[in-house]
């Protein structure tokens, strides 16, 4: 592994600690303003919104700028936002409508950092499959192991030490990963030679993914996968709360569980892919995904919705995995930013269609009703999605991406056209 990925890779780590902590503080502190699951859920779907309004828009710009630069004024940026919020609970102003502001602006830093990040460490690589898994692989489970097993009862603990303190923490964390970044070495932009329009260069992103039915159902199975994750996300607070009679503490022990799930998933995803292909070990993990969540749904002490979330976590770790690192090794350089921009988009786009759905059907039923509805979408998603990403198309992906180490992709590839130059994508 090059030098400058162990610092890209202490980057995020860090930088994912700090997520770890807002990511448990944020809807306890929602709680300590509100118990409207239709405000948690205003709350949990406005962090989303920018991926919806500009993800594509942001993927082309990503692909213009030095990427380098984008990454850690994003995190620069993040870190002075979030003294915001904790000056407001400093003083005992806080509110839903600011932690929703809040809410969004760090989703759209987030928007800059992670497509830049994705579109950087192909090029970091030299784009060689195993590399890319292996890189991957690590990113991922420090992600997991930061942002979920030490991050949220960190969260908890310093909450209870001041509402601000979990705020002043991730600030701090966004602070050290844009001075790490900021060592990173530069890479070359591989900007075309013709100067074309933003709203072009964005079409021709979304368009190569509509193309390719690989990358489409790489991209439809997270987006399906984040209306029921963020249907549960929604309220997952109130019901460990109510139904489970968990704690504060508890709760950050209860995210850690579903970590602890995800540092396994992410660990075994490069035996999964070897053992069974690429593409049968994504269905598989669709499918314990959502058997995972109907545990959880029907659990009945604390103990059996751990086992569950971490179950679930170690479908999803391994998905992170695969996914990724096969979209990075197919995709050429020149349209990685938007293609990685546009697979994210239609992510995060359906998740604030999960925040909402779950917070309706908390309030219009029961709060164990979400969580059934989520695992019926997980398990349609698995028959939907496994043709699409099937073992024979994605190692004829690689087959045909493999000639084409330059960026522009080998011939036969749709990889190898910059959809602009061709007429309106397919979109089933």
């Amino acid at each position: 592994m090059p030098t400058g990925f162990g610092r890209l890779w202490s980057a995020q780590t860090i930088s994912s600690l700090g997520d770890g902590v807002t990511q448990a503080a944020l809807p306890l502190l929602a709680l300590t303003l509100t118990r409207s699951p239709m405000a948690l859920a205003v709350v949990t779907a406005t962090g989303t919104l920018p991926w919806l309004l500009f993800g594509v828009l942001g993927g082309a710009l990503v692909d213009r700028w030095d990427r380098r630069r984008t990454m850690w004024v994003a995190d620069t940026a993040r870190a002075v936002l979030l003294g915001i919020p904790a000056a407001a609970a400093v003083l005992d102003v806080l509110s839903i409508p600011l932690l929703a502001a809040v809410a969004f602006l760090l989703g759209l830093g987030g928007l800059f950092f992670d497509t830049a990040a994705t579109a950087y460490l192909p090029d970091l690589l030299r784009r060689d499959p195993a590399l890319l898994e292996r890189a991957n692989s690590r990113l991922r489970g420090a992600q997991t192991a930061m942002s979920g097993f030490a991050g949220p009862p960190a969260g908890s603990a310093l909450l209870a030490l001041g509402r601000a303190m979990p705020l002043l923490a991730d600030a701090v964390s966004f602070a050290l990963s844009a001075l790490l970044v900021r060592t990173l070495p530069a890479m070359p932009r591989p900007v075309p030679e013709v100067r074309e329009s933003l709203l072009r260069q964005a079409r021709a992103g979304a368009s190569y993914v509509f193309r390719d039915r690989v990358l489409l159902g790489l991209a439809l199975r997270p987006a399906v996968g984040n209306i029921a994750f963020l249907a549960v996300e929604t309220v997952l607070a109130l019901f460990a709360h109510d139904r489970l009679g968990i704690s504060t503490f508890g709760f950050g022990l209860l995210l850690t569980a579903e970590a602890t799930g995800g540092l396994l998933g992410a660990g075994i995803a490069s035996f999964l892919g070897r053992r069974l292909g690429t593409g049968t070990a994504l269905t598989c993990t669709a499918a314990v995904e959502g058997l995972a969540i109907l545990g959880l749904a029907s659990a009945p002490n604390p103990y059996v919705a751990g086992l569950a979330l971490a179950v679930c976590g170690a479908g999803m770790g391994a998905t992170m995995v695969l996914g990724p690192s096969l979209r990075q090794a197919i995709v050429p350089a020149h349209l990685m930013g938007r293609v990685a921009s546009t697979s994210r988009m239609l992510a995060m786009c359906a998740a604030p269609v999960g925040a909402f759905l779950g917070g309706w059907l908390a309030t219009t039923y029961d709060i164990r009703t979400p969580l059934y509805a989520a695992a019926v979408l997980l398990l349609a998603m698995t028959a939907v999605t496994a043709s699409m990403t099937s073992n024979r198309r994605v190692e004829a992906a690689l087959r045909a991406a493999a000639p084409a180490a330059a960026p522009a992709g080998g011939p036969d590839h749709p990889a190898s056209k910059d959809p602009s130059e061709e007429g309106a994508p397919d979109l089933l």
